[in-house]
């Protein structure tokens, strides 16, 4: 009974994470702070009147880039949410590729934005939305990992 509860609830939430990957990292970032990205980090980084037009400028150009590497993170997801019952060496290589090359991806998006910040604001506040930015993705990282098995698990599941 224990067993077959398991593999309902797994496929159950399957559902959930699939729904899950469809929601924005903003989407993410409002649930779990209450607040959007740009007012928790004009909040955070407190920047003064004399650099807040070069700053806010480079910053909604980093989110455009941004979220297009998010839109690239959901497919991602939703390959892995459409397979995860039934993969294949193939189609986990596949998955696993395409989730590596975004995760470098942001690292080289992070990069180039820290020298643009730096130029405008100074290594300080550079380093600070950079640092910010890994927070932030690591929370939406998280609440996503959360929320998808791991690979392997159902078939854990079913044997038991």
């Amino acid at each position: 009974m224990k067993k077959v509860f398991l593999i309902v609830l797994v496929t159950l939430t399957s559902g959930v994470f699939a729904q899950n990957a469809d929601k924005e990292d903003l989407e993410i970032i409002q649930g779990v702070y209450g607040k959007s990205k740009k007012e928790l980090a004009q909040t955070y980084m407190a920047i003064p009147a004399a650099q807040a037009d070069a700053f806010w400028k480079i910053y909604d150009e980093f989110e455009v880039e941004r979220k297009a590497l998010g839109t690239a993170k959901v497919a991602v997801i939703n390959d892995y949410a459409a397979n995860f019952a039934n993969l294949t060496d193939e189609s986990a290589n596949k998955i696993a590729k395409a989730g590596l090359k975004n995760n470098l991806d942001y690292q080289k998006l992070f990069s180039k934005y820290y020298d643009k910040y730096k130029k405008a604001v100074g290594a300080i506040n550079a380093a600070k939305i950079i640092q910010f930015e890994n927070y932030m993705q690591t929370t939406v990282q998280s609440e996503i990992q959360n929320s998808i098995p791991f690979v392997g698990e159902i078939e854990a599941l079913k044997t038991k």
